[in-house]
């Protein structure tokens, strides 16, 4: 009686897996051989001092009062920042409803491929980029801000909708689609109420993202109290940077504080 020889699925399995794991190790390895031999080092010499510089950046604008009286000024400019991050993702909050749903699988069946690559291609491109394109088109000002916050916080927040959408109970669709009820009563009252604390959680969260990026949008001219940073730093006044950041940082701390404890109670 002749024996066959057994063929071992998992020795095939790590055999392979070494095999791509050297190769990748390899590729990569290469990668940084050359980045690092073709990287040059040299560092230019500053005639101010570091610890100097890190003096006025944060010590200063506390303890001087000629600089204390001018925190209102920045705050101001952050408020701007909030609102076009407040205005830009209550847009995109609207607008990624209808797309989330295109690009949701157990909805639109093979259509969802149409939501999912015009969401990849938003996604694609930075908010800086649609800022610039913006500021080109409408001008400078909070306004293209706006724009640039709400059309690249809907390619996010309509993959983060689909992928809700994806997972709710089906059964409570199906009930109301066997009981009489049309499509768009499935979708209102068997969808809807299972997403929505989802899309709320997820909108706040990306509110306190494009509060972030709405203080980098004003670099290019979009609005809020990215300009008034950029021209600090390009004039080396480190004190009026200091307290741009002191303000930014207040801020951003607040709203993270806040936004956090209401998705709690949301989700």
């Amino acid at each position: 009686m002749s024996t066959q020889p057994k063929v071992s699925l998992r020795k095939a399995k790590t055999k392979k897996f070494k095999v791509y794991f050297y190769t990748t190790l390899l590729i990569l390895s290469a990668f940084y051989i050359v980045a690092f031999s073709t990287t040059s080092f040299s560092v230019s010499g500053s005639s101010a001092s570091p610890l100097e510089t890190l003096r006025r950046i944060f010590i200063v604008p506390l303890t001087d009062m000629d600089y204390i009286v001018q925190f209102p000024v920045y705050i101001g400019f952050m408020m701007e920042t909030i609102f076009i991050a407040y205005a830009g993702v209550t847009v995109a909050t609207i607008l990624a409803i209808p797309v989330g749903f295109l690009a949701a699988r157990n909805m639109t069946k093979r259509f969802s491929y149409f939501g999912k690559a015009l969401l990849n291609g938003i996604r694609a491109v930075p908010e800086l980029i649609f800022a610039i394109i913006f500021v080109a088109a409408v001008g400078i000002g909070p306004y293209a801000g706006v724009l640039a916050i709400s059309i690249n916080s809907i390619g996010m927040l309509g993959k983060l909708y689909a992928e809700v959408i994806e997972s709710i109970d089906t059964s409570n669709v199906d009930a109301i689609k066997a009981s009489g009820g049309n499509r768009i009563q499935a979708m209102w009252y068997g969808v809807l109420p299972q997403v929505l604390p989802e899309f709320s959680s997820y909108s706040i969260y990306r509110f306190e993202i494009d509060v972030r990026a709405s203080t980098v949008l004003g670099i290019v001219g979009a609005g809020g109290i990215g300009a008034p940073l950029i021209l600090a730093t390009y004039q080396r006044n480190w004190e009026d940077v200091g307290m741009i950041l002191i303000v930014v940082v207040v801020f951003v701390s607040i709203i993270d504080l806040i936004s956090g404890k209401i998705r709690k109670k949301l989700v």
